[in-house]
C-alpha cells in the first residue's frame, strides 16, 4: 500500500492554527490589518488623494521620458538625483540630509526599527495616524497614546506628564493632524521637543495644504526630524516619502532600509514631476480653495458639526446619527468617504471626507443633504 500521499494519513496533518498561535507574536495576532476598501465605481473621497489627473501634454512627456528607463537594471540605490530634485523643488535646507522611503509608512517603520527595544516607548497624541501605533506594536515597542482635548488640540499638560512618566524613545506629531485636519500649537510642540529625552518626528504629510512647516526648526532642535510624502501633492501612486534631518540620525536609520526600496519608475517619475511642480502647485491651490467652499457648505447644513481643516480633508459629525448609517447610505448613493466613528472617544460618530473635484464635492453634498434632510 502506497502511503506517500501526506493527505492519506489524516491523523498526521499538522494543526495550522496551533502553529500560528505558537509562533506569531500575541500582539500581532491581536491587531487588525490596515484595511483599504475597494471603491469599485464609487466616487472615491476616502483616502486624501489629489483628485486631478495629469494634463495630457504632461502625461505624454512623462511617458516619453520613462520609455527609455532601463527596467532590466536595479535603480540607483541612493536615489541621489531624486534627492537633489526634492531639495531644489521643495526648499529642503542644504545642511540637512534626506532619506527616502516607499511611502512615509516605510519611513515610520525604519525609524521605529532603528530605535526599538522591548522596554522603549513610542508616544503620540490620539486620535492621529493609526500607523504610529501599529508599527510600534509590529517592532515590539510599547505604545502610549495621549488623548487630544475636546477641540482636537494638544493637551500640553497631559503630553508633558506622559513624557515625564514614560520617557519615550520616539514621539510622532502629525502637522496637520490626521484625521482631525488641524495644526497643533507651535508653542506646545516646542515644549514637547524640549521635554522629550528621545527623537520627535513631525509628520508633515499634508504640508502642501497647510502653509506652515517646522522644517526651519531642524537646526534648533537636535532631536527633531521632519517627514513628508509626495502622495498628497498628486503622486500617491508612486509611494514616495522623505525624511529630513541631521545626518547623524539618518545614517543609522538608513541601515534599516531594504536595498533598492525606491524603484526605478518611481525615481524617474518623481524627478519628472518635480521638474513640473508648478502644475501640482496649481492643483494644490485649487484643492485649498475648494476645501474652504466645501467647509462653508457643510457648515450651512442644519445640525452638522464641522471641524476646521488645514489639510485636504474635512472631519464632521452628524449629531443624532450613527456614523455607520451615514457611511452606508452615502455608499448607496455611490459616494465613499471614511467612517471613523465606530469607537468611543473623541471620534465617536465622526466621518472624514476628502476634498475632491468640484463635481465630486457637489455630488457628495447632495447625497448628504438627501440623507439628513428633515
Amino acid at each position: 500500500m502506497n502511503n506517500d500521499n501526506p493527505s492519506s494519513d489524516a491523523g498526521n496533518v499538522p494543526d495550522c492554527s496551533a502553529l500560528v498561535a505558537q509562533w506569531i507574536r500575541p500582539e500581532v495576532r491581536a491587531i487588525n490589518a490596515y484595511h483599504v476598501p475597494n471603491p469599485g465605481e464609487l466616487i472615491k473621497l476616502d483616502a486624501m488623494e489629489n483628485p486631478y489627473s495629469w494634463p495630457e501634454a504632461l502625461r505624454d512627456s512623462w511617458l516619453a521620458q520613462i520609455s527609455s528607463t532601463a527596467i532590466n537594471r536595479y535603480p540607483d540605490p541612493g536615489a541621489d538625483e531624486l534627492k537633489s530634485a526634492l531639495r531644489k523643488a521643495l526648499a529642503i535646507p542644504d545642511d540637512c540630509s534626506i532619506l527616502l522611503g516607499n511611502g512615509s509608512d516605510e519611513l515610520i517603520q525604519m525609524i521605529a526599527m532603528a530605535i526599538a527595544t522591548p522596554e522603549r516607548v513610542v508616544l503620540a497624541p490620539e486620535p492621529s495616524f493609526v500607523m504610529y501605533r501599529m508599527i510600534a506594536l509590529m517592532v515590539g515597542m510599547r505604545y502610549e497614546g495621549v488623548p487630544l482635548n475636546a477641540s482636537f488640540e494638544l493637551d500640553s499638560d497631559a503630553m508633558l506628564a506622559a513624557i515625564k512618566e514614560h520617557e519615550p524613545a520616539l514621539i510622532f506629531l502629525a502637522y496637520p493632524n490626521n484625521p482631525t485636519g488641524n495644526l497643533f500649537d507651535k508653542d506646545a510642540i516646542a515644549a514637547i521637543l524640549k521635554a522629550s529625552p528621545g527623537l520627535v518626528v513631525v509628520d508633515e504629510a499634508y504640508f502642501p495644504f497647510a502653509g506652515s512647516t517646522l522644517m526651519d526648526w531642524l537646526q534648533q532642535y537636535p532631536n527633531l526630524l521632519v517627514m513628508r510624502t509626495v502622495s498628497k501633492m498628486g503622486l500617491a501612486g508612486l509611494r514616495l516619502g522623505y525624511l529630513v534631518g541631521s545626518e547623524q540620525w539618518l545614517q543609522h536609520i538608513d541601515k534599516m532600509r531594504l536595498p533598492y526600496n525606491i524603484n526605478v519608475l518611481t525615481q524617474e517619475s518623481a524627478r519628472f514631476a518635480l521638474e513640473n511642480i508648478a502644475v501640482f502647485d496649481a492643483q494644490t491651490r485649487q484643492i485649498c480653495e475648494d476645501r474652504e467652499t466645501l467647509f462653508q457648505q457643510l457648515c450651512a447644513l442644519d445640525n452638522l458639526e464641522v471641524f476646521p481643516s488645514q489639510a485636504n480633508f474635512i472631519l464632521f459629525r452628524v449629531p443624532g446619527w450613527a456614523s455607520q448609517d451615514i457611511f452606508e447610505q452615502l455608499k448607496q448613493r455611490c459616494v465613499l468617504i471614511k467612517n471613523l466613528g465606530n469607537q468611543p472617544g473623541l471620534l465617536k460618530d465622526c466621518l472624514r471626507v476628502t476634498v475632491g473635484t468640484q463635481q465630486e464635492n457637489a455630488q457628495f453634498l447632495q447625497a448628504l443633504r438627501d440623507i439628513i434632510k428633515p
